[in-house]
């Protein structure tokens, strides 16, 4: 949802007509609200305010920069650092990573299944403002991949984000290209395959930059390894902190050994505690 200015200038902040905000239909809809109204994110934190009343109870995901007092629920990462009596935390990011997701991914990819193993998916970042990636970084991390490749053989499926520089991108897939048995993907070359780099991965390597790449991956049944975790700092890199602490990450390195998994998924029991705070009914 897109709020009208002057309305999306201050969101999620009430201002005199935010009703008028998302239109006419939205205004019908506060007519009749329903049970539950969930949003994402800064602008559509306006509008759960809004829904919020008698017979709805509003969810807002992610920190929406004022008193979360305004919402029935908050659900908000652990490394933001949001705490209330109506902030459920949570390890990561939410996404939609289980057996069943995974299985989907597998069918959906066949071909990946058929590579030799053990199939490494590498799942490529880039700079931010808690990450210092740069063209050095990357090349370390090729030459580390293709001694592993030459050492074990096995497949590589890469695929890069739309962070990743495009210089870096095709440096990396230049360099890459030479090795037998790897696989380049790149966000726009048709169906994207990540789904099914996660369902058929033996173990993943995944730049420290992203929570949402490190969550997903954290979510399925092989061993993930962060490269890089000295490059990153703030909020992103006490999440990657609570990943190890927690076992369920470990640090790049040459080795990449194989370890007992856990699958974190901290979306289904978001979920549970949502039904059980707001008395819902499956």
């Amino acid at each position: 949802m897109h709020p009208r200015a002057p309305w999306r200038w201050l969101a999620p902040r009430r201002l005199i007509g935010a009703e008028r905000a998302f239109g006419p239909d939205f205004v019908s809809a506060l007519s009749a609200r329903p049970r539950l109204a969930i949003g994402c994110g800064r602008q559509a934190a306006l509008a759960t305010r809004l829904l919020r009343g008698p017979g709805c109870a509003a969810v807002q995901i992610l920190d929406p920069r004022i008193d979360p007092a305004h919402w029935d629920l908050v659900i908000a990462p652990e490394h933001d650092g949001l705490r209330g009596g109506n902030v459920i935390t949570l390890l990561g990011s939410l996404n939609p990573v289980d057996d069943l997701w995974l299985a989907g991914a597998r069918k959906a990819f066949p071909a990946f299944g058929a590579l030799p193993g053990p199939r490494t998916a590498l799942l490529l970042g880039g700079p931010s403002a808690h990450a210092a990636f740069d063209q050095a970084a990357f090349d370390a991390l090729a030459v580390q991949l293709q001694a592993l490749l030459e050492r074990e053989g096995g497949s590589l499926l890469a695929t890069t984000s739309r962070r990743t520089p495009v210089e870096i991108r095709a440096r990396l897939r230049e360099r890459l290209a030479r090795l037998p048995r790897v696989s380049w993907y790149e966000p726009g070359e048709g169906t994207n395959p990540y789904p099914g780099l996660l369902g058929w991965a033996d173990r993943i390597v995944c730049t420290a930059d992203s929570v949402n790449m490190l969550s997903e991956a954290a979510a399925t049944c092989a061993p993930v390894f962060a490269f890089g975790v000295e490059r990153v700092d703030g909020r992103p890199r006490r999440f990657i902190d609570s990943l190890l602490s927690l076992g369920r990450v470990r640090v790049f390195d040459q080795s990449l050994l194989a370890y007992p998994v856990v699958p974190l998924r901290e979306t289904a029991r978001v979920a549970q505690e949502i039904r059980q705070r707001l008395a819902l009914q499956d």
